[in-house]
């Protein structure tokens, strides 16, 4: 059984890096209309390039159409549908089912649906519901245990399911939640989540006898984050996934850098493919920004991993490496241009991030400045060419380590 893995891209640059390093599909949105406002998103200026991709892949996109709609919403989803027409999908991800007739109006009757993991699917009776108002896919609420999928799988035999494999995971069922809405007065249902739930909180008892005096609860010195949920990381896991019937894996992460979109790609990709040097990939999980890892709900209800424990951390990000840039053009002969977001010195420790290669050192180079001349380090936001004899090319990535 062929697996699919999507990877997420939330702008132009990521949906690159997706593609090139290994997913089969990509799911992407418009601002207005996505659970990831804020991610970059796409315009219409970037779609000769998404069509050039997509005609040189041949690889998969999904249109993220997946917020809770209001009236208004709804209205500006309609007039802005000639120009999504436009758009080379292959499928809608949708979570309102005031958007399927919409979407059939505009675009025929046999537009491909998939259920966005918003709905919070965990049964076999709401995903036949489903399957019969012509959803092809549904994308599970992420509190299925693999007992659930082999269910739904077993009485859904020609339904696809899609599960969520890696990255952040939600404080609140499916990630219906009016914390950030309450707090910062952004809505998640609306794509414009503030991570309340990763803030730093105080907590305090008060005692009856004695209103306005609280006992502080602390942990960490003066904080503690009861809401904050582990990571999700299924890599050593797959083939239970697959077991259990599911068609499709996603990698979480559209507000994410194009490093974590690649290296966590990459990884899982190399690990599906059972590729000899999968467990070298896998280590780029531990080196990419995450918070502690957990297996989420796949192996039990109430969010306990049979081996780490309890879902809710009371860590920072764990951190390793630091994405430097972008390997651009060959412009001559062992000299390439460089799209530096980090600053890069020849004492620093760098590795080269290659597509279908292990991490190698970078070592024994020379940066030049816009006149070709050598300089001591390269910047962000300044034009800079890096000369080598390493076995680079467009597209590879550089990060050094902390």
């Amino acid at each position: 059984m062929s697996v699919e893995l999507l990877s997420p891209a939330g702008n132009l640059e990521k949906l690159r890096s997706a593609l090139e390093y290994g997913a089969d599909a990509a799911y992407l949105g418009f601002s207005p209309f996505s659970l990831r406002t804020n991610a970059g998103n796409f315009t219409e200026a970037d779609l000769p390039e998404v069509i050039a991709l997509k005609e040189k892949t041949g690889k998969k996109l999904y249109c993220t159409v997946n917020m809770l709609f209001d009236q208004n919403r709804m209205a500006l989803l309609e007039e802005r549908m000639p120009e999504i027409k436009k758009w080379p999908f292959d499928g809608f991800i949708v979570s309102d089912l005031g958007v399927v007739p919409l979407l059939r109006r505009h675009l025929g009757d046999d537009v491909e649906l998939h259920l966005s993991t918003q709905a919070s699917c965990t049964n076999s009776e709401s995903a036949r519901f489903y399957h019969r108002l012509g959803f092809k896919r549904i994308i599970l609420g992420r509190e299925a245990s693999l007992d659930d999928i082999r269910a739904i799988r077993d009485r859904n035999p020609d339904l696809e399911l899609e599960v969520f494999v890696h990255g952040a995971m939600c404080m609140a069922y499916s990630g219906r939640c009016l914390l950030s809405a309450h707090l910062a007065g952004r809505s998640g249902n609306r794509g414009d989540c503030s991570h309340s739930c990763r803030w730093n909180y105080r907590l305090a008892l008060e005692e009856k006898e004695r209103e306005g005096t609280f006992y502080p609860i602390e942990e960490y010195e003066d904080y503690t984050t009861i809401l904050s949920s582990k990571d999700l990381c299924m890599i050593d896991h797959l083939d239970e996934l697959v077991d259990a019937g599911v068609s499709a894996l996603k990698i979480e992460g559209r507000m994410k850098s194009s490093y974590y979109v690649a290296v966590v790609t990459r990884a899982y990709r190399k690990a599906l493919d059972k590729d000899p040097r999968w467990e070298r990939y896998r280590e780029d999980l531990f080196d990419v920004s995450h918070r502690e890892y957990s297996t989420g709900f796949f192996f039990g209800s109430g969010a306990v991993d049979p081996t780490k424990g309890s879902s809710i951390t009371g860590k920072e990000y764990l951190k390793r490496t630091l994405f430097c840039g972008f390997i651009r053009e060959r412009v001559a002969d062992d000299l390439y241009r460089l799209e530096l977001k980090n600053s890069i010195k020849a004492e620093h420790r760098l590795t080269i991030i290659a597509p279908d290669l292990p991490d190698f050192p970078l070592t024994g180079f020379t940066l030049l400045d816009e006149n070709l001349k050598e300089i001591p380090r390269g910047d962000h936001g300044r034009l800079c060419y890096l000369r080598t004899g390493l076995p680079v090319r467009e597209g590879y990535m550089i990060r050094r380590s902390l």
